[in-house]
């Protein structure tokens, strides 16, 4: 059995700051592209688009609204988890070089989606499994990637100029970094803890 698929997913993490702000090399970023393009679609849709986000200035304003929007949520919080939310950092867009949005098109293939028609989010999926792949292709070519969720749709597709329609599903900061941590920061920082596997397991019925 070969392991390294394996070893992989074992060691993919959601990063935050540990990106040196290299440059991704071009046939890097391509190969990484590619996986993500290769992933599974519901009627061969392939209903993404990915955007290269270089620029200092939209990657600054873009921090700026996710920082915004950071604290919109720790004014939910109190006591004990405010303080462990504090310590969290959640992006790494000015620490990363590059992003890459994904962005989701239901018009694509349409009207005829082949598989789609009593699933509506089955397209949304497909997208998911292309970031997937760009995630564990990414780690196997030894860079990092954070997802950044602290954002709202409107905001961030005005921004690139996504045209209507179009649904920004994730910013990806994409890089090298210094070292992947063993332990992912949600776990380190106490937030929340791995959930056992055997008790998410059901079998014939739930």
């Amino acid at each position: 059995m070969n392991t390294d698929l394996y070893d992989v997913i074992s060691r993919r993490r959601d990063v935050r700051a540990e990106f040196t702000g290299e440059p991704v090399p071009a046939e890097v970023l391509h190969r990484i592209l590619t996986a993500a393009h290769a992933a599974p679609s519901v009627g061969l849709s392939q209903p993404w688009d990915f955007v290269l986000v270089h620029d200092e200035h939209i990657r600054r304003r873009f921090h700026d609204h996710v920082q915004a929007e950071r604290e919109t949520f720790a004014a939910t919080l109190s006591g004990p988890e405010a303080d462990r939310f504090a310590r969290i950092k959640i992006d790494g867009v000015l620490e990363a070089g590059l992003s890459v949005v994904v962005t989701y098109d239901a018009q694509r293939g349409a009207p005829a989606v082949l598989g789609r028609h009593a699933i509506a989010d089955a397209g949304l999926y497909s997208v998911c499994l292309a970031i997937q792949n760009l995630w564990l292709a990414a780690t196997a070519e030894g860079l990092g990637v954070g997802w950044v969720s602290f954002y709202r749709e409107e905001f961030l597709g005005e921004l690139l100029g996504i045209p209507a329609g179009v649904r920004p599903v994730a910013w990806l900061c994409l890089g090298p970094v210094t070292h992947l941590e063993a332990v992912p920061d949600l776990e380190r920082h106490g937030w929340r803890t791995r959930t056992p596997l055997e008790g998410l397991i059901h079998h014939d019925r739930w």
